[in-house]
């Protein structure tokens, strides 16, 4: 039996009728770019996150990068965040010229720890971007006080955590409403996926929000004044209407994934193999975008066990490779 690593042709069966029909919504009012299917989408998002404005955009690499410019970094700053992610976030902080601040990781969680945060602020930090990496918040509580002591934003790299929630005194709060800015990537891969690229940030602050719309559109408040240099960060309808009808499947799906992270968990233990492997550990609110292991023994040991799974058709990916 083949095992890819990920196969969304169930996805779609489940949800087909409602797919097709969003589709064809859009192919019949020939409006492509942002438009109605965006705001709605936009409302749908913030008001699942718990927060008061959500802001369509082009991809979740492209929300960072909109989020960090309207928050004025530039050359000089400095952005502390994790070396343990997808190459985005710090991309986007180089990007603007300005300087990535690596931080080292819980080693339980792969998380940015808070107190190496602390420790790393200096007079240029301009911001922290944590990352809720495969679906595990940060000790967000933890890391919102430090970014208040030191009248710091904190901007929440939330591209494979949507739905997740935080523990701890802040319990039931969702990725994306602690900081000035949560950003959500929609790559087809993740837990709620578009049928390509596509991205939003939300926030509780109106006037980033108008900042983001206006970045969005090239920096064009009104059409044809451009009062700053923006880029074309603009979500399609199509994407929109996809996500719109996929959003209401998606505590049931996290719920599937929560069950199948439990299953690997009992199947590794009750075969006395965490010996050999360690499993992500389960939190309240972790909703598994990927559900990865790490083989003790170093890397010989964890390609020899890909390459034993690939011989019987099992799909597997290294996240990630090289700490950025």
């Amino acid at each position: 039996m083949k095992v890819p690593l990920l196969d969304l042709k169930p996805q779609y069966e489940q949800l087909r009728p409602a797919l097709d029909a969003a589709v064809m919504r859009v192919a019949a009012s020939q409006h492509f770019v942002l438009g109605p299917e965006v705001a709605a989408l936009e409302a749908e998002i913030a008001a699942f996150c718990g927060v008061a404005e959500g802001v369509g955009l082009s991809s979740g690499s492209d929300s960072l990068l909109a989020v960090l410019m309207a928050l004025g970094v530039g050359p000089g700053d400095e952005v502390i965040t994790t070396a343990f992610s997808f190459f985005a976030t710090a991309g986007s902080i180089a990007r603007l010229g300005a300087i990535p601040v690596f931080v080292d990781i819980d080693p339980d969680s792969l998380n940015l720890l808070p107190e190496a945060a602390a420790a790393a602020i200096t007079p240029r930090t301009k911001v922290i971007l944590p990352v809720h990496l495969f679906g595990r918040m940060c000790e967000m509580d933890r890391l919102m006080a430090v970014a208040a002591r030191h009248g710091l934003p904190v901007v929440e790299d939330a591209a494979q955590a949507i739905g997740a929630e935080a523990g701890g005194i802040a319990g039931g709060r969702r990725a994306g409403s602690f900081g000035i800015a949560g950003c959500f990537s929609f790559f087809p891969s993740k837990n709620l996926g578009a049928w390509g690229d596509g991205g939003m940030a939300v926030t509780g602050d109106a006037d980033l929000a108008r900042q983001l719309r206006v970045l969005r559109q090239h920096g064009s408040e009104p059409r044809y004044i451009h009062s700053v240099l923006g880029g074309n960060f603009r979500l399609d309808a199509l994407q929109a209407a996809v996500l719109r009808a996929k959003l209401p499947a998606l505590p049931g799906w996290t719920d599937g994934r929560r069950r199948n992270a439990a299953r690997y968990r009992a199947g590794f233990a009750a075969r006395g193999l965490l010996e050999h492997v360690a499993t992500p550990q389960d939190a309240p609110g972790h909703i598994y975008n990927q559900f990865v292991i790490r083989a003790r023994g170093g890397s010989r040991i964890r390609d020899d066990l890909r390459a034993w799974l690939s011989a019987r058709d099992i799909g597997t990916e290294i996240y990630y490779p090289l700490p950025l």
